[in-house]
């Protein structure tokens, strides 16, 4: 079944149908429950007694989402109201995690509900924060399901971006409507279709990468849950020291893959077929490709500085960490709260700068500071000239007041959401330093925060209850542009 938005106005007297949003909710809790006999194998091969955990958890999960799939069928409609498809897109990531979370609650990790919920939100928004330590200790069937819990939320945000985000207006992204719909319509004739050709392509970057890494000297089994988080950006790795048990040329592999994650997908599929110019023609990329390559250069000479003897390993670190950060894996290969505090500062707004649109990145992305950028010099240009006609334009087209309007308010959401989590975590007893960076790391997407507690070296298990959970709220937030979450929030949402 195909499902589009429909730009219908509801009848004030009655009531939001949910059966829709229901529908294609428990499918998709049913399909997380079948991914689960995967760690299952795993387990099994690995001879512990601890793959029933993934059985029961599977049964649960399956038996959940068939029955809520199964009593809302009778409500299925070809087109989802706007409505329905704020709710659907926020819904899908509640209860994901909320089912995500069982082999973790019922596992070898004595996880309280609250840990456990924490990272499988973590995975699924592919933040790649984590609340568990002795990660090497775990069965692999735990350690391959964080895996496919980020690689599952990395084609879900592809698809999401594309589709619904463009369609609500949200934070700008009706920009790349035409993008997504028109100029590919030309060449495929249904987004089903492109969905289709997306997930080729993250399917066969994944299975290079893996190959990529078992190459250079990884296992099987780390080869498979890094490139599971190295294509989504998440970040999970299987060991405490995240990748800084790998060195030399896997970091140089990783730092291509994670890249190439961070560029719009839909520029893959007018590579497939045969389209070879828009991909460098996209300003977003271009300007993305530039910014990465001047923040590395600059990293790269100050660890140099600092380590003079070390040269080729100071700019390998540099390159390998800066583009962990600020396409928002969350890898770590280095503790970089050792270099210094110019360049902690530095790794503080990486991480607030994010890849391209349409990609498994996170953060406030290279599109909407070029559309700020550009808004700004428009607003310049009309104070030295009153009477001046000025037009902000995005890739040579012009770019409409609503999409300025949007990006701004999506900066102005950004900034005081990120403001009021700080105080919330600083009031359950945090320090400003693990407040203002785990704020800044749960909206963004990242991962790890900055400090010795939540930093590269640390983990989040020793935060307070209140803390995870507020942490889990900003990841929700951030993975689905703040105003996708907000907006559902509000009375005239429910009124109309």
């Amino acid at each position: 079944m195909r499902l589009t938005v429909a730009r219908r106005t509801a009848n004030p007297a009655s009531m939001l149908d949910l059966r829709p949003v229901g529908y294609v909710i428990g499918l998709l809790v049913a399909v997380l429950g079948v991914a689960m006999f995967l760690p299952m194998l795993v387990d099994i091969a690995e001879g512990r007694d601890h793959w029933p955990v993934f059985i029961q958890s599977a049964l649960i999960t399956i038996l959940s989402g068939g029955l809520i799939a199964l009593a809302c069928a009778n409500g299925v409609k070809e087109g989802l109201t706007i409505q329905q498809t704020f709710l659907l897109t926020t819904g899908v990531w509640v209860a994901l995690p909320l089912f995500g979370a069982l082999p973790f609650v019922l596992g070898d990790t004595d996880a309280r509900f609250v840990d456990a919920f924490f990272e499988a939100m973590s995975g699924l928004t592919t933040t790649g924060s984590t609340v568990f330590a002795g990660l090497q200790d775990l069965p692999k069937g735990l350690l391959l399901w964080r895996g496919i819990l980020q690689w599952l939320g990395g084609i879900g945000i592809i698809v999401v971006a594309m589709v619904f985000l463009p369609e609500l207006r949200v934070g700008g992204m009706q920009i790349f409507r035409s993008e997504g719909f028109d100029t590919m319509g030309k060449i495929l004739p249904r987004a089903g279709q492109i969905a289709s050709q997306i997930s080729s392509i993250y399917l066969g970057l994944t299975m290079v990468c893996a190959l990529s890494y078992l190459a250079l000297g990884m296992n099987a089994f780390d080869a498979t849950v890094h490139a599971l988080t190295t294509i989504s950006t998440g970040g999970f790795a299987n060991y405490d020291d995240s990748f800084g048990v790998y060195k030399g040329n896997i970091e140089v592999a990783a730092t291509l893959f994670m890249v190439l994650s961070a560029l719009p997908f839909v520029r893959y599929v007018q590579l497939l077929n045969g389209q070879y110019t828009p991909l460098w023609q996209d300003s977003q990329v271009r300007t993305f490709v530039i910014t990465l390559t001047v923040i590395v250069t600059a990293v790269s000479v100050a660890l140099i500085q600092l380590f003079p003897l070390e040269w080729g390993a100071s700019a390998r670190s540099a390159l390998f960490n800066v583009t962990s950060i600020m396409t928002g894996t969350g890898y770590a290969s280095a503790d970089y709260m050792q270099w210094g505090p110019l360049l902690i500062a530095m790794f503080f707004f990486m991480g607030l700068i994010g890849g391209c649109a349409g990609s498994t990145t996170c953060s406030i992305k290279i599109f909407r500071y070029q559309l700020l950028f550009a808004s700004i010099k428009m607003q310049l240009r009309r104070i030295r000239s009153p009477n001046g006609v000025f037009v902000v334009r995005y890739d040579k087209r012009p770019v409409s007041e609503d999409v300025l309007s949007s990006v701004i308010s999506f900066f102005m959401f950004f900034i005081v959401t990120l403001g009021l989590l700080a105080v919330a975590l600083s009031l359950t007893g945090l320090d400003f330093i693990t407040s203002l960076s785990g704020a800044a790391t749960a909206l963004s997407n990242v991962g790890p925060g900055l400090g010795p507690e939540i930093g590269p070296a640390g983990n989040f298990s020793g935060l307070n209850d209140t803390a995870k959970w507020l942490l889990t709220a900003g990841m929700l937030l951030g993975r689905l542009e703040l105003l996708a979450v907000y907006a559902i929030l509000t009375v005239q949402f429910w009124r109309n």
